[in-house]
């Protein structure tokens, strides 16, 4: 089998997870009821591009935690308006929940993309306060293509952005099922249409080959069912940043998308992970 072939394989989730429509079709009826039910504030602006929007789901306990939550899609589809199902979990576990959206390619860059999720994280140090929540206690966390841009927001530099904000602006990332080389989807045809990436490009916006730029703690994972490609990718930045990687959250019988639905529910490894980190365990 050519490299072509084997990565046009290895990366398409959705023809490896036959019923992966069925997980969509809940968490869209799951987000919907959550943002009728729960206290939110709707389509707050980042920036001026189009898809420059947050929804924010506050916390009226805790300690003024709030998780930042990039969604997946591979940087082409989805909105954040289908990710609202996780904020029940969070909001009762005292953390405010801030789910981010963004333009899809082919209409920007990745590397596009990569600077919107740099002006939510300034947004939303700058704006804290205003929803309940504590500048000092921001984390960072995505699946799929979000899992990516977690660890490009905890390799930012970000005073050299923008000299108000801190250099461990989120003091945490979780980056589920995340890919960091990106030079293998420049072979996956039905991918790189919408994508255009060539070798450089791709390897520009790879945080396995960019140093971590603070010592905050990263935790990662992959469903234990996902392709042998993303278990690699999955490793690789555990090797690449082991002197910040805190940890690695196992979760067998899990594929692509039914690993995210760990994030949703308290008792599972994944949340208790991201439970951890925030330091709430304490």
């Amino acid at each position: 089998m050519s490299d072509a072939a084997f990565y046009a394989r290895e990366y398409n989730n959705r023809n490896l997870v036959p019923d992966h429509d069925r997980y969509f079709e809940r968490w869209t009826a799951d987000s919907a009821r959550a943002r009728s039910t729960m206290s939110c504030y709707l389509d707050r602006r980042y920036g001026d591009a189009a898809g420059e929007s947050m929804d924010i789901f506050p916390a009226r306990k805790g300690d003024g935690n709030c998780m930042m939550f990039i969604h997946g899609g591979y940087w082409r589809s989805l909105d954040k308006a289908d990710f609202s199902f996780l904020a029940p979990a969070w909001v009762d576990a005292g953390v405010s929940l801030a789910v981010v959206n963004y333009d899809l390619c082919p209409k920007v860059t990745v590397e596009e993309i990569v600077r919107q999720m740099l002006r939510a994280g300034r947004w939303l140090w700058l704006h804290a306060e205003d929803y309940g929540m504590d500048e000092d206690r921001l984390y960072v966390a995505g699946h799929s293509a979000g899992g990516h841009l977690t660890a490009m927001m905890m390799a930012a530099v970000w005073p050299a952005f923008d000299a108000r904000l801190p250099k461990d602006l989120f003091k945490g990332g979780l980056a589920v099922s995340g890919i960091y080389d990106l030079r293998p989807l420049v072979q996956a045809a039905w991918l790189n249409a919408d994508l255009r990436l060539d070798e450089a490009a791709a390897l520009k916006v790879s945080p396995a080959f960019l140093p971590p730029a603070t010592r905050a703690p990263v935790v990662t994972c992959v469903g234990g069912d996902e392709s042998s490609e993303f278990r690699r990718q999955n490793a690789l930045l555990g090797e690449r940043w082991r002197g910040v990687v805190a940890g690695d959250i196992a979760m067998p019988g899990t594929h692509h998308f039914s690993v995210l639905d760990g994030l949703a529910e308290p008792a599972s490894p994944l949340f208790e992970g991201a439970r951890r980190l925030m330091r709430l365990d304490r």
